[in-house]
């Protein structure tokens, strides 16, 4: 199957679960969908570094808080658009991207880790002691104003759903395409042995900072439909917890498949929310499911199957 037809399957298939969604779902299912389709983004910028770059970020989140109260305080502002805001929130998450880019490269293995934790924490600290901008510790105040646009109302639930569902898989297959490219392949090569990269003549560190500067970049996109979903933004969407959970979620996943870390995303959410309704103690249990599940499998569920594919394909040659 060649990758144009795969892509058009696959906008079929979000067009016919969009389409059922609005026909027969509840508003439950829309918020489902949504959290979703917001967290599989997420989870999926992050592989860009984790699985095909081979850089393994402690502070991704940075760019889901940036992108939320970026594109938050812009509206909160009335002087631009909804399509405005999100242009401009992603210049900022380029700029940002580009700077603590240029730094965190320069490291390898957990020293990039730990620096873009730091980075993270660094943001962090500026939304929770910036109070007279980012309410700090509450959050934006006021929530967040959704004019309407091009005939949109994204106050009703159902608009948005539309326009998240959109956005997502517009992002889901330019991603794809990034890793599928030559581009992506060079990516691969950096992340087996960048040694020989270098050697064969590929300029190791400029691949590395226009990976990290596009995986930022998706995550702030990601942050900005997390801010419409929520009618705000809020300190914990760029703390290191975040962080963690997305890890988790293309650890659960699997990160050498291209759809690992969304399959990651539901079953992350799907635990979290069950279990949360079962204990209050949900962190714990959840720890302990996750761990079970890592340590047991130690591959994430595509991976797996993706070799189990692969054995049995060859037991048939």
């Amino acid at each position: 199957m060649t990758a144009r037809m795969e892509n058009i399957i696959g906008i079929l298939l979000a067009v016919a679960v969009t389409a059922a969604t609005l026909a027969f779902g509840g508003k439950a299912l829309l918020d489902v969908l949504m959290r979703l389709a917001i967290f599989g983004l997420l989870a999926l910028s992050l592989n860009i570094l984790v699985g095909y770059t081979g850089l393994v970020s402690f502070g991704h989140a940075m760019f889901f808080g940036l992108g939320s109260y970026t594109f938050g305080l812009l509206m909160q502002s009335g002087a631009v658009s909804i399509p405005v805001a999100a242009l401009l929130t992603l210049v900022a998450a380029l700029v940002w991207g580009g700077v603590v880019g240029m730094f965190c490269i320069r490291l390898d293995d957990i020293y990039f880790s730990f620096l873009t934790l730091a980075f993270q924490m660094l943001l962090y600290s500026i939304i929770v002691g910036f109070v007279s901008l980012t309410g700090g510790d509450q959050g934006l105040m006021g929530g967040i104003p959704r004019p309407p646009f091009l005939g949109l109302d994204l106050t009703d639930p159902r608009q948005l759903f539309v326009v998240t569902m959109a956005v997502f898989v517009t992002c889901v297959l330019i991603i794809r395409q990034i890793v599928q490219s030559p581009f992506g392949f060079a990516l691969r090569m950096i992340r087996d042995n960048a040694e020989r990269a270098r050697f064969l003549g590929l300029p190791v560190q400029r691949y590395k900072l226009i990976a990290f500067v596009l995986s930022g970049l998706f995550g702030s996109i990601s942050g900005i439909l997390m801010s419409l979903y929520v009618s705000g933004a809020y300190p914990n969407f760029a703390f290191w917890s975040t962080s963690g959970d997305v890890i988790f979620m293309i650890i659960l996943g699997g990160i050498t498949v291209f759809l690992g870390p969304l399959i990651g995303a539901a079953v992350f959410l799907l635990l979290n929310d069950n279990i949360t309704r079962m204990t209050e103690h949900h962190g714990i249990v959840m720890g302990v499911v996750l761990l079970a599940v890592v340590l047991g499998l130690r591959k994430g569920f595509l991976d797996l199957l993706d070799d189990w594919w692969r054995a049995r394909a060859g037991a048939v040659r």
